[in-house]
């Protein structure tokens, strides 16, 4: 149900305000729903870094906590917003309605389904204040709506990724719905698919299940892996992957590649070590480009599966972290004792025994100061290097 006018009056006054003191004092305005006014301050507070574009309409109105965490960023709705151009559109899980709203920025009409019905008329209330007028809302189970509807040029899924109990899940036969149980009729009214997994799945699986998938995109965003979004079509050849990091400014660069080719590179591996090492960043790793990256930069892995690189040079627009070299150390107490009196560094672990928090407990180190230890292995050997780091996040 949308607030009163007195509800909206006074949240208009208290947008700033402290949710938890007025919900303490809730029983001093009887007229005013004071839980619907802290749910718009907190919607607010987290649409600063997750939707900014929203907080330029004073009528925005936000949904429930939980709708707000399983909603899609603005920067993760822009991109798939990209993928769309000019097409019908049935967003089978519309939910709190942001990647409907970027959707219908490219696209000539967008169907939003959801099963709830106050998201539906949140929803419908949003898209009307932030002038989408080629969106309708449609309330109801979108499997049913889907096979009582005509074909669409796109169809996009986000499963819910919690089961019955609550826990969280990644595979798809344990997301609602199960759109492995209605694949046919997915397939039969759309000319492209594209669900939405988590970052957490298994790609390769995920390709299997699906079937005639033509891309995957691996979006992350500031080098942390949001979303992987599976694109199907009929009579597609071998998928190729999407690897982008989206900055904070809204740029990324996009990395693509195949299974085969990535198979088929060879990449050179480091007999010295030099000046400077590399990290790839996080939708690369996620992608599984490990090898092909000694083919886009002239960089040297240090082990098979380290997935870290060398250089002499140094190769600024490489996507990921970028450390210099300082030295190498045993990584014993004593040895760090020695090396770092002050006791303080970040610690990376990659292809390494220990995970970093056993690394620095073992090590007796606090976390901080502007060093790092990379704890990795060179060829076969466990080997611990002191770095500091040159750039945090990729140049574009």
């Amino acid at each position: 149900m949308l607030p009163s006018s007195t509800t909206l009056e006074f949240l208009s006054s208290h947008r700033d305000a402290d949710s938890l003191q007025l919900l303490l004092q809730k029983g001093r305005y009887p007229d005013v729903d004071m839980n619907m006014v802290a749910q718009q301050i907190e919607g607010r507070r987290q649409a600063i870094h997750k939707w900014p574009s929203f907080l330029a309409c004073d009528e925005y109105l936000f949904p429930p906590k939980l709708n707000r965490e399983q909603s899609s960023s603005e920067a993760t709705a822009r991109y798939k917003g990209s993928l769309i151009s000019d097409k019908t559109v049935a967003d089978l899980t519309g939910g709190m309605g942001v990647d409907c709203y970027f959707v219908a920025r490219q696209a000539r009409e967008v169907h939003y389904i959801e099963l709830n019905p106050d998201l539906v008329e949140l929803a419908q209330h949003n898209f009307s204040v932030l002038g989408k007028n080629n969106i309708q809302c449609h309330c109801g189970d979108s499997i049913q709506w889907l096979s009582n509807h005509p074909s669409v040029d796109v169809i996009i899924v986000d499963p819910a990724r919690r089961n019955e109990h609550g826990k969280k899940v990644s595979a798809f036969e344990d997301c609602i719905p199960n759109i492995l149980e209605h694949r046919e009729l997915l397939r039969s009214h759309s000319r492209t698919l594209i669900v939405k997994a988590s970052p957490m799945i298994d790609i390769n699986h995920g390709i299997n299940q699906l079937g005639e998938v033509e891309e995957v995109h691996v979006v992350a965003v500031g080098g942390e892996c949001k979303e992987v979004l599976f694109v199907c079509r009929q009579g597609v050849g071998e998928p190729q992957i999407h690897c982008v990091n989206i900055m904070s400014e809204g740029s990324g660069q996009v990395w693509k590649f195949t299974r085969t080719q990535e198979q088929e590179a060879n990449p050179r591996f480091a007999q010295s070590l030099g000046k400077y090492l590399y990290e790839p960043d996080a939708s690369l790793m996620k992608g599984g480009a490990y090898r092909i990256i000694c083919q886009w930069f002239p960089v040297e892995k240090l082990s098979r599966n380290s997935h870290l690189y060398t250089s002499d040079s140094l190769y600024d627009n490489f996507p990921g972290r970028i450390f210099q070299i300082e030295r190498t150390l045993s990584l014993s107490p004593k040895t760090i004792k020695k090396e770092l009196p002050e006791g303080r560094c970040h610690i990376v672990c990659r292809n390494y025994p220990l995970s970093a928090p056993e690394l620095q407990k073992n090590l007796r180190l606090k976390e901080g100061g502007e060093q790092f230890i990379i704890a990795t292995s060179w060829g076969e050997k466990p080997i611990g290097l002191v770095c500091r780091q040159v750039r945090n996040t990729p140049v574009h």
